[in-house]
């Protein structure tokens, strides 16, 4: 039985699996978005989330205990500076998974883990589907423009016509 066997090992030794998490958290503070495969997504969003929440307090204790994990000072510095600061208010969640297939090779199930607050086109997206949101179905629509009636609107159209042929007239 599998109890309390929540670590998905990856097929990997316990250093070789620390390394490769720190390199590919390092990789994902940098680009923002990295493509791999679900299960080593799973395990990255596990290892980096908590990484992110000691970055929100800026200080040389948490600073210490994430450099113990990501083994370098740019990312370090650049979680503590840019990553940390879009996600003061975020309560969690900072990464999304998006799955994109398979791998042709080996028929791997493949996906883009990327930092929330970081991808624009879904940002703008987002943004878009709350203004359509605000419009409603009611009443303001036929309180704000009251039908005129069919007949004037025509007078009006015939009018400007008559309008612009006499200047030409004058001139």
């Amino acid at each position: 039985m599998r109890h309390n066997k929540k670590i998905n090992h990856l097929g990997r030794t316990s250093a070789h699996r620390k390394a490769m998490l720190s390199n590919m958290a390092n990789s994902l503070i940098f680009h923002k978005r990295i493509s791999t495969t679900v299960a080593k997504a799973k395990a990255l969003r596990v290892f980096v989330e908590p990484l992110i929440t000691k970055a929100k307090d800026d200080s040389t204790h948490s600073r210490r205990v994430v450099f113990e994990n990501l083994k370098s000072k740019t990312a370090v510095a650049m979680l503590f500076r840019e990553v940390a600061e879009k996600v003061g208010d975020r309560p969690g969640g900072y990464t999304r998974i998006l799955k994109t297939g398979n791998r042709i090779g080996d028929n791997a199930e493949m996906c883009i883990i990327e930092l929330v607050d970081f991808n624009e086109n879904m940002l703008a997206a987002k943004e878009g589907k709350a203004k359509a949101s605000k419009s409603r179905r009611g009443g303001k629509k036929k309180a704000d423009a009251p039908k005129a009636p069919a007949a004037p609107k025509a007078a009006e159209a015939a009018a400007p016509a008559v309008e612009d042929a006499a200047p030409e007239a004058q001139e």
